[in-house]
This record gives structure tokens, sequence and C-alpha cells, in this order.
């Protein structure tokens, strides 16, 4: 088998993928904006769908799927699924979140998911997000917000107050050493204080947003890390960058199905999936343990003259491939990894299993995604964790156990996973692409 050569071009697209994507409500305006321009339209939930063939999406608040139907498609169609997650462990603003103290202004920030915190210490931070703000008086929408400037910073301790710290570690508290700085309190009667007009918080996002601060009802906002992706090592042989985890599988996920659109109708109906709140454990409105999958494949084969009964045969046929970052070995720790399943950087995608279902994937699974690497003329790892160490999971098992069908766990290999800033071999990503292009649409 003959490698395809190494596409260094498919490494930028993902990194300027990461870079439009800094909240799971711009991963889904980016993934759109490249399906628009391939030829995707958009379906509202509450309208009625058409049942002629096309290629579509629906966007849920974080979350986007979409598909392609042709006129060789039967209702009773299996389909071949890719499913990925738009949402990364980072620091949320909360509610209330203007603070003082010692004379900064400060803002209050959640730990979303298994965050390692230090690495968000010493960076400029941006802010990003969905606000919710009145319209006519009356009602609401929902507007982006894209603060890419640094406003906040987590200043570490000085060594000098802290000289312990390269011996016995860093300890951060999320609640008293996490909180951001985001300006300077005046002294008192030299200007408005922290908590007030466009001092405070909502007076800054009414002012980013132009509407007036009383205007502004609500807001899922989230700070993200401004340094900009990067080709990284001597002969650019990695990527660093800001949420890998998950994006690259977006990304991934997003150009495998653009790739494999013209020629569905060949084969099965192929779905991508790209679901928020993976990282707090999918249950949500959008996430993977919600109807949002079930319901629109439904939809799908209704619209298509179908029945339950045809649902139910289509799903018999069909296979789903959680796209989720894999662990690489890690050369300073390779300890901590199980010596028998080494895992390398340009080495290729990953296939992942796990004893007790962490992981989806099983026998006929793994079938699936050794034919879809031959016929991506791709090489495939395969990784399973230290029987001493705790694994961690994905939507593979989730979205098995909701459709009932034969699912698999793949990724990208990565380090730092949860960190501010990852890394990944950059011949990867064209070779990720290429296996979930072909699990789309099996020769």
């Amino acid at each position: 088998m003959t490698a395809p050569a190494i596409d260094f071009d498919a490494a930028r697209r993902l990194l300027a993928y990461c870079d439009a994507s800094p909240s799971p409500y711009h991963a889904c305006a980016t993934a759109a904006a490249l399906l628009g321009e391939a030829g995707f339209t958009r379906l509202a939930e509450d309208s009625a769908w058409p049942g002629e063939p096309g290629r579509w999406y629906v966007v849920r608040g974080g979350s986007l799927i979409a598909w392609v139907t042709a006129s060789g498609h039967d209702a009773h169609d299996g389909f071949r699924i890719v499913g990925a997650h738009t949402d990364s462990p980072n620091l949320r603003i909360k509610p209330q979140p203007d603070v003082v103290r010692a004379g900064v202004r400060q803002l209050g920030v959640e730990a979303y998911g298994g965050v390692l915190l230090t690495s968000w210490l010493d960076r400029d931070l941006g802010l990003s997000g969905r606000v919710a703000v009145r319209r006519n008086g009356t009602g609401a929408l929902v507007r982006l917000l894209r603060v890419d400037r640094p406003v906040c910073a987590i200043p570490q301790l000085a060594i000098h107050l802290d000289r312990e710290v390269n011996t016995n570690g860093l300890v951060v508290d999320a609640q008293h050493h996490l909180t951001p700085l985001w300006g300077i309190e005046p002294p008192a009667g030299a200007g408005a204080s922290a908590a007030s007009g466009t001092a405070g918080f909502v007076g800054f996002v009414a002012h980013e947003l132009g509407v007036a601060a009383s205007d502004v009802l609500g807001w899922d906002l989230m700070l993200h890390d401004l340094a900009p992706g990067a080709l990284v090592g001597r002969d650019d042989e990695l990527v660093g960058s800001a949420r890998l985890d998950n994006l690259a599988s977006c990304w991934a996920a997003v150009e495998a199905l653009t790739e494999v659109a013209p020629s569905a109708g060949d084969g099965p109906v192929p779905v991508v999936c790209l679901f928020d709140h993976e990282e707090v454990g999918s249950t949500s409105d959008r996430g993977a343990a919600s109807t949002l999958l079930p319901t629109l494949l439904e939809r799908s084969v209704l619209a298509r003259g179908g029945d339950r009964e045809s649902l139910h045969r289509a799903l018999a046929r069909s296979a789903c491939l959680s796209a989720d970052m894999a662990h690489a070995t890690h050369p300073n720790y390779a300890d901590r990894h199980d010596p028998e399943h080494r895992v390398a950087l340009n080495g290729g995608p990953v296939l992942k299993l796990n004893a007790n279902v962490r992981y989806a994937t099983d026998a006929p699974g793994s079938a699936l995604v050794a034919l879809a690497a031959e016929q991506a003329r791709v090489p495939l790892q395969r990784f399973a964790m230290r029987s001493d160490l705790p694994c961690g999971s994905t939507i593979g098992p989730v979205t098995a156990a909701r459709l009932g069908i034969t699912t698999v766990d793949v990724g990208m290999p990565q380090l730092a996973m949860h960190a501010a800033r990852e890394h990944a071999g950059s011949h990867d990503p064209a070779r990720y692409q290429a296996l979930l292009a072909a699990f789309l649409a099996p020769a």
C-alpha cells in the first residue's frame, strides 16, 4: 500500500478552521460556511422538509448535522454517520461576573469540562460565544460575539512568593486562583465602579454589540487563547493550536462530507454530526444524548416517502464513526502509556478500544475502519489505555446506545489534550480526512 503524499495544505486548512472557531457557536458557523460553498442548504427545524434529493444541514445552538440524499437513495437505505463535537474545555463567564479585588477588576469564570487549568495562565485571552439581546422591545434574538483582542489575562504568582512551585508543583484553585484580570478599578470618585455602566461586563458586551446594556438578556460566553495556530517544528512536522480536541475532527468530517457529496447516491446516506456538550457528558438539548440525531434521521426517511418501518430497516444497515482526538505517546511521560500500544504523531489515524466500552469499538466496527483505511491508503494505529489508569470516553457509546447501530471510535493523535494549546502531527490531518471520507462512502 502506497500512502498519499504529505499534504501540508490540509494542515493549514485545519489551523484556519480552528482560528475561525473560538466557541462551539463559531465552529458551527464556520462549518456552515464551508457547507454553503459546497452547495448545502440550511433547513429550519420548524419547517416542512423537502423530499427531493439535495445537500442539507441544520443548526441547533452549538450543534450542526449535515447530510446528502441523492436520487438513488431509497427510504430504507442505511446511513454512514461521522460524529464529532464542537466544544472544548475552557473558562466560561458567570452570570454575575464583575469582581473587584486589590483595586483590580476581574471576571468570575467557571471551568467547563476537564480543563488543564495551569495551561490557561499567563496568556492573552479574548472573549467569544453568543448573546441573547432584546428585539423590537419584546422578543429576543441571538447574536455571535467575538472579541479578538487581549481583554483578559490570568497572571501566575511570582516565584519569589512561592519558592517551592518548581519542586512541589503548582496547584490551582479554580475559585480563588483562576479569576482573570481585565482592568484597574479607578480610585474612589475618579470613575465608574466595575459593576456599573460601561465599566461593568454587561456594559462591555453591549458596547461590543452596539446595543443598550438593558437589551443584553443573557449569554453563553467564554474565554479563548488569542495565539493563532501554526506549523511547528524544524521541518513543520507539527501543528500547534487551541481546540484541536475536537475541532480537528469537525474540520475533517465536514471536508470529508463535501468530498463525497457528488457521488453520494452510489452508497449509504452520508451524515456528519457536530455535537455540543461532549466535554460535560452530552446530556443537553443538543448533545449526543439528545433526540437531535434520531429525530433528524427519522425526518430524513419520512421526507423521502418512508415510514417507521423504513427507518428501522435503515438503522439496521447503518454504522457510525465517533471521531475524537487520541492520545499520542508523550516522549516526556512514556511510562503513562501502554508499552504495547504506542501511538506516534504523524503515524496516521488511531482506532481506539476499551474493554469496558468507554469507547464503542468492537470487532465489526474495527473491520469497517480497517477497510476504510485500506480504501483511503492511510496507515492505521491502535490505542488502548494502560490497565491501571482510567479511560476517557466520547460520543461513541452514547450514539451506539441511542441508535442501536455499530459504532466505532477513531481519532487523530495529539499531545496536551485539554490544554489551552495542543499539538499534533502536520501529516495526520490529510490522512484523517481521507479515512473519514472512505468511511462515509465505502467502495
